[in-house]
């Protein structure tokens, strides 16, 4: 999700030794490797598809065995007041990282991830977009992960942060973007033994195919960043072919929706459509990039669009 600055800390905190507590108590079974294999990266899964043991960003989001055994982790989550899609504990082992990169997926369009560190030192960085900050434990961050992004570990010990991900409330909003008061006025979230709130999660489906509201949606989106890496006519004529391609893709995905409807009719025409685009797009966009982060648009298109028209 696109936000005005790089980086936001909410003005809440939470009981880091209460956390650490939790957390320290998981097994080692609890711990999976990063699902794109990236050396010293791994995750306690929390909030899951079915509450298993997936990285699937679509279905029926619950919590796992491993988020019910830890009380206060659901009362700082169920705090916020929102509806979480995946939440997890991910952990960077001493002197690695995460490598740069622009989160363009379809998941990315309408949520933003919190952090809450757990595990921290100051040798922990965290860059966004040219800003650099140092989420301390017990405090409550969120950031453009549509900007280009990197984290280092650069501390003797490895870094757990619980991270979560949610579209938010428009109160979350307005706590999380809005003016904040002075940090020693900032409320700790307490452990309560008594309280066993319900963490509210995701009920994320969707229809086989995609409405064409919600695919124009998504391609208005893309346009709006779309810039030519060559000044000029020559930039100014390839990217009005490729909206051109755009407005043309949108028509026909229409049409196509009013003649089956969304549930499955007439597949095999959705999906000849969607690869006759895949392969014009890749062509037309060539030279086309995003304003913000400057990945390739055909790439945004593929990945925010194109893979996920159909279930």
């Amino acid at each position: 999700m696109r936000l005005p600055l790089p980086f936001y800390q909410l003005p809440v905190l939470f009981d880091a030794a209460r956390l650490g507590a939790e957390v320290a108590g998981l097994p080692d079974a609890a711990w999976a490797p990063h699902p794109d294999g990236i050396p010293g990266n791994s995750a306690a899964r929390l909030i899951t598809v079915e509450g298993q043991e997936n990285d699937a960003h679509l279905g029926r989001m619950r919590p796992t065995g491993w988020l019910s055994a830890m009380p206060y982790v659901r009362q700082a989550l169920a705090g916020f007041g929102v509806v979480w899609s995946r939440a997890r504990l991910m952990r960077l082992e001493p002197g690695v990282g995460v490598p740069e990169h622009a989160d363009i997926n379809y998941h990315w369009h309408t949520r933003v991830r919190l952090h809450i560190p757990v595990f921290t030192s100051p040798d922990v960085r965290f860059h966004c977009d040219g800003a650099v900050e140092h989420m301390g434990a017990g405090e409550a961050w969120i950031f453009d992960n549509w900007r280009r992004h990197h984290v280092e570990n650069g501390s003797a010990a490895p870094r757990i942060h619980l991270v979560a991900d949610t579209s938010g409330t428009a109160e979350f909003w307005r706590f999380a973007l809005g003016q904040k008061p002075p940090r020693s006025l900032w409320p700790t979230v307490p452990w309560d033994p008594a309280a066993d709130p319900a963490v509210l999660t995701e009920r994320n489906e969707r229809s086989v195919v995609m409405p064409a509201a919600e695919v124009q949606w998504l391609l208005d989106d893309l346009r709006q960043e779309l810039v030519p890496q060559v000044d000029g006519a020559e930039g100014a004529d390839s990217q009005a072919r490729f909206e051109q391609l755009l407005d043309s893709f949108v028509c026909d995905w229409r049409q196509l929706c009013l003649l089956h409807g969304l549930s499955g009719e007439g597949l095999p025409r959705f999906k000849s459509l969607a690869m006759a685009m895949r392969d014009a797009a890749r062509s037309a966009g060539e030279g086309l990039v995003m304003r913000t982060n400057g990945v390739s648009a055909v790439l945004v298109l593929e990945k925010r669009v194109l893979q996920h028209l159909l279930l």
